[in-house]
Formats: C-alpha cells, sequence, structure tokens
C-alpha cells in the first residue's frame, strides 16, 4: 500500500512539472495578469498586465498575439530584451492601446530617453511583425556580453551598443508598424534591414541622447512611409540607406510626414531630416519640414540612386540660419515644386496649435500641440497623389489581415484640417 501511495505521488509531481515547462512555453490565454521569462507563445489576453521579469522569446515557428489593452511591463533591472524568432502581432486600438513600457516610478526627467529596458529585436527567421496602436517607452538599453541578442548574434551582435525600440531583419518579411508611439528612447527608435514594410500615422519624440533616427532602414526594404510626425529626433526623421548585402535594392516612398526641429541636437554631417547614402532609391513627396535642421541631404561619397524622385515637400523655418541652412545647394537636395522659404518666417504652413518660435534643440514634447493645418494654410492643396506606392494592393498577414499604405492627400505634410 506504501509503495501504491509513493508511486501515486511520484507521478502526481511528473504531471505538475510538465504543466510547468508547457507554462513557460505557451502562454496562458485566460489570465488577467501574467508575467514572463524565457519562451513565450499564444496570447496576451484583453486589458493583461504581462511582468517582463527577464528576456523572452518568440520561438520560431510560432507566433504571440497582444491583444487590447494590454500592458508589457519591463523589469529595469533585468533590462530585458524581446526575442523575436516567430512572429509577433500586437493588435491594439485607439481607445485601448497597447503599452510596452516601466514603472511609473521611473519615468523621471533623469530618465526622459530610456534605456531601462533593451528593445523588440527580430530575426532572420521572423516572418511577420506588427504593432498597431502601440505606445512603444523607456527603452535602448546597452547591450553587454551577457545579453540575449549579443549570444545570438543578433541586431549588431556586439556588447556596447544602444538597442533600437524595434529591429527588424529579414528581407522576405513583412513588418506594419502604424497608428503607434515611439518616445523616450536612447538612440534609434527603428533600425529596419529588409523586408515589405508599412510605416503610417506613428508618432516619434523624445528620442536619441547623443544619435540616434526615427526610421533607419537599410537594404533590402521595400517601405511606404506616410502620415508620421516626427518631433526632434537627435538625428535623423528618416535615415535612408542601401547598406548591406541584401536583396531587393531598398527603395522608401515616403509622402505625407511632418517633420519638425529634427537633427540640431546632433550637428555633425549626419545630423538633419532626411540622409540619403549607398545608392538607396527613395521617392519624397509632400512632406512638410518646419525648423528642421538642412533638408534631404546626399552623402556625397556614397550618393543615392540617380532614379530617385522629389517633389511638392515644403519647408519652413521660423529664423534665417534655419532658412539659410535647407537651401538647394552642394548636398542638400531640392525638388520638383518644393516650396523653400528663402527669408524666415515665409511660408509659414499656419498649425493649428504649435509655437513655431518653439527652441530647435526642445526634445520635449507637448502632447496638446496640434499639427493639424489651419483652414487658410498655404499648404493646403499644394501636395501630389499621381504616383504609385509598393503596398497600395496591401500586405496579406497569415492571421488573415491585410494592411495597406494610405493613399496619398493633396495637403502637405501629416495632417490636413481637422475634420
Amino acid at each position: 500500500m506504501k509503495s501504491n501511495q509513493i508511486f501515486r505521488l511520484f507521478i502526481l509531481v511528473l504531471l505538475a512539472l510538465s504543466g510547468c515547462e508547457k507554462a513557460n512555453i505557451d502562454v496562458d490565454t485566460t489570465a488577467v495578469n501574467g508575467s514572463a521569462i524565457g519562451e513565450v507563445s499564444g496570447v496576451w489576453a484583453k486589458g493583461s498586465t504581462q511582468i517582463i521579469k527577464g528576456d523572452i522569446i518568440i520561438p520560431e515557428g510560432k507566433s504571440l498575439t497582444i491583444e487590447e489593452g494590454v500592458t508589457v511591463l519591463m523589469d529595469t533591472i533585468a533590462k530585458p530584451e524581446i526575442i523575436v524568432k516567430g512572429n509577433l502581432y500586437a493588435l491594439g486600438t485607439a481607445t485601448n492601446p497597447i503599452k510596452f513600457t516601466v514603472n511609473e516610478f521611473y519615468k523621471t526627467a533623469q530618465k526622459k530617453f530610456g534605456k531601462l529596458w533593451g528593445g523588440i529585436l527580430a530575426g532572420p527567421t521572423c516572418e511577420e511583425l506588427v504593432l498597431d496602436y502601440t505606445i512603444i517607452e523607456y527603452g535602448g538599453s546597452t547591450t553587454s556580453d551577457a545579453s540575449t541578442s549579443v549570444k545570438m548574434g543578433l541586431y549588431k551582435a556586439v556588447a556596447g551598443e544602444n538597442l533600437p525600440a524595434l529591429w527588424f531583419s529579414n528581407a522576405k518579411g513583412k513588418l506594419v508598424v502604424q497608428n503607434s508611439v515611439f518616445r523616450n528612447l536612447q538612440e534609434d527608435c527603428t533600425y529596419i534591414e529588409g523586408g515589405k514594410i508599412i510605416f503610417a500615422n506613428n508618432v516619434f519624440y523624445t528620442t536619441g541622447v547623443t544619435g540616434g533616427e526615427a526610421m533607419n532602414f537599410k537594404s533590402g526594404c521595400l517601405a511606404d512611409i506616410a502620415y508620421n510626425l516626427v518631433y526632434s529626433t537627435n538625428t535623423n526623421a528618416l535615415k535612408l540607406s542601401n547598406t548591406g548585402d541584401k536583396t531587393p535594392q531598398a527603395y522608401i516612398i515616403a509622402y505625407n510626414n511632418t517633420l519638425l526641429n529634427t537633427g540640431w541636437r546632433r550637428p555633425t554631417a549626419k545630423g538633419g531630416s532626411v540622409w540619403m547614402e549607398s545608392t538607396v532609391r527613395a521617392d519624397l513627396y509632400n512632406n512638410l519640414f518646419a525648423n528642421t535642421r538642412f533638408g534631404v541631404k546626399r552623402d556625397p561619397k556614397k550618393p543615392e540612386d540617380a532614379r530617385s524622385t522629389y517633389s511638392n515637400n515644403w519647408y519652413y523655418g521660423y529664423d534665417q540660419l534655419t532658412v539659410n541652412q535647407f537651401q538647394p545647394t552642394g548636398d542638400i537636395i531640392g525638388g520638383k515644386n518644393d516650396v523653400i522659404s528663402k527669408v524666415a518666417g515665409e511660408n509659414d504652413p499656419k498649425f493649428v496649435n504649435y509655437p513655431v518660435n518653439t527652441s530647435v534643440n526642445n526634445a520635449d514634447f507637448n502632447t496638446t500641440w496640434d499639427f493639424h493645418l489651419q483652414g487658410n494654410s498655404p499648404a493646403l492643396g499644394k501636395g501630389i497623389t499621381n504616383f504609385t506606392r509598393h503596398h497600395q494592393v496591401g500586405i496579406v498577414m497569415k492571421n488573415g489581415i491585410t494592411y495597406i499604405s494610405p493613399a496619398p492627400s493633396t495637403f502637405v505634410g501629416a495632417y490636413g484640417t481637422k475634420i
């Protein structure tokens, strides 16, 4: 009898251990709150709080879906990395966004530029990644020899690198980032090395201590970039490059974006607004540059593809210094039908609520600002729509959702008049 009881107890222990192992791999889809470390997949349920105590990995061939309203709370001691070898779908809503963040206690002026956790790092086996109505903040920590990304050979795979909030590296993959916010980050918001890509209706602000771009694209990217607001990145709003050995050639179509105060906090050759290099092909239409350092600038030693086109962009500077440095001379590129002020204050786009004399070195963003255009804005009706974008037919995901790059507008910038 006693031996039978011991045997039954042994079986119960084995079943419990098996359950624990499974729980570490497949995320509980019914829990209101949970914590995670190690391998994860499945569903993080609507409205839950997921406490990330260490690096997590979505295994190759598996997916993690994050439902609306989920808070992903990162441990500031462990500074976790989110490694995506499979697929990630973060599907928030306008009224119930997803948030990758830290405890409110750590959101101090001293931590304005984050670096309190790593980033979302999608390796070459990640086929699909979607961030929709998602807030990513206070990330961008610095790697060490102990970092999972370094050990796995991901991103730049060396210690001492400041991680981007989002890295994607599959030239055959699909990446959609829309309706999302990137803020309070140490360096690059995004670093993209290939894929069929849509970046639309996003906001980037308070990013970059000594370097960093809002959107950084390399070889292998076919990207539509539209209706994004970029405020005071340390370096460029867009770094467009064909560096790397991937195919296809990087081809970026950027239209109807609003760029403000970018590049001034990094007063070097590359600090500016849009940087072009290494035979990247780029088409830039209907973009609004307000008080930015430079406009579209090329690397004179490694220029862009000669087929690149520029048209109907708008440049405004509050003071003469700003106006002088975006004039198309030398490495500064001007386009067809561009409106380029020559005198301070000329061609004011007339934002609904933004003091255009705000210091160009200001990195603090006021969420009450409104960058829609007033009804008498001269930038209305100055855009064009007669160009083809990469993904106007759509990018179809395995979960059945199709994402279409938005159609261009006849106004200049990311926002027309308020409806």
